[in-house]
């Protein structure tokens, strides 16, 4: 894929936001044509795809006009982020378009000016989290309990609001990966990479011969 206009469908399940969005690029600028965004941490199967469906009808586009598929993979819960890859992973298989995956926390962080630290809820009474420097990432992602996070160099934190707050920081925006922000991590627009999930931690599940 070139530098010139295509339609990008952004989707990200690796928090407790349900982001699904059409936005169109044109070389470097991006235009958000239309998002849906649910917050519900267990209904990522159950809402995606009425997310991405009514996206493309608020975008008054269809699936078979897109150019490419953007997903965020993680780091998040195992279950989660298996929806939105394998969504997008169907997706682009069907249509024969690119499928380009990003680091969830960049869609944040790459939003943010000066040092922010960003958070997303990694369960276990654990944050996900990286640090970003004017929305470059400088640090992380890394999986850590909050007590452990070195908030000293941030000036700000962002991310989940709920796990911003045990931060002794200001909070600021964005608190979710939006489509917007999805696309913007997409780092080059060439050949993409096969999709690997940043799970940073072994999954609960185990084998059972492994638990005997």
């Amino acid at each position: 894929m070139g530098a010139g206009e295509s339609l990008v469908l952004a989707i990200d399940t690796a928090t407790a936001a349900v982001t699904a969005g059409v936005v169109r690029r044109e070389g470097s600028a991006r235009t958000v044509l239309a998002e849906r965004i649910t917050i519900d941490a267990r209904a990522h199967a159950e809402q995606l795809t009425p997310n991405v469906l009514a996206a493309l009808g608020d975008a008054a586009v269809t699936m078979a006009d897109l150019d490419a598929v953007v997903v965020g993979c993680g780091p998040g819960p195992f279950t989660g982020l298996r929806v939105g890859m394998a969504t997008a992973a169907a997706y682009g298989h069907a249509l024969d378009i690119p499928v380009y995956g990003v680091c969830s926390l960049d869609a944040i962080g790459g939003r943010t000016t000066g040092d922010v630290l960003v958070v997303t809820d990694a369960r276990r009474r654990e944050v996900y989290w990286a640090r970003y420097c004017d929305g470059v990432r400088t640090g992380g992602p890394d999986v850590s309990a909050p007590a452990d996070v070195d908030p000293r160099q941030a000036q700000a934190v962002a991310g989940s609001p709920a796990h911003a707050a045990l931060f002794d920081l200001p909070r600021c925006d964005p608190v979710y990966p939006a489509p917007e922000g999805l696309v913007a991590a997409v780092t080059g627009w060439s050949d993409p990479a096969p999709l690997v999930a940043l799970y940073l931690r072994r999954p609960d599940a185990k084998p059972l011969a492994a638990r005997r």
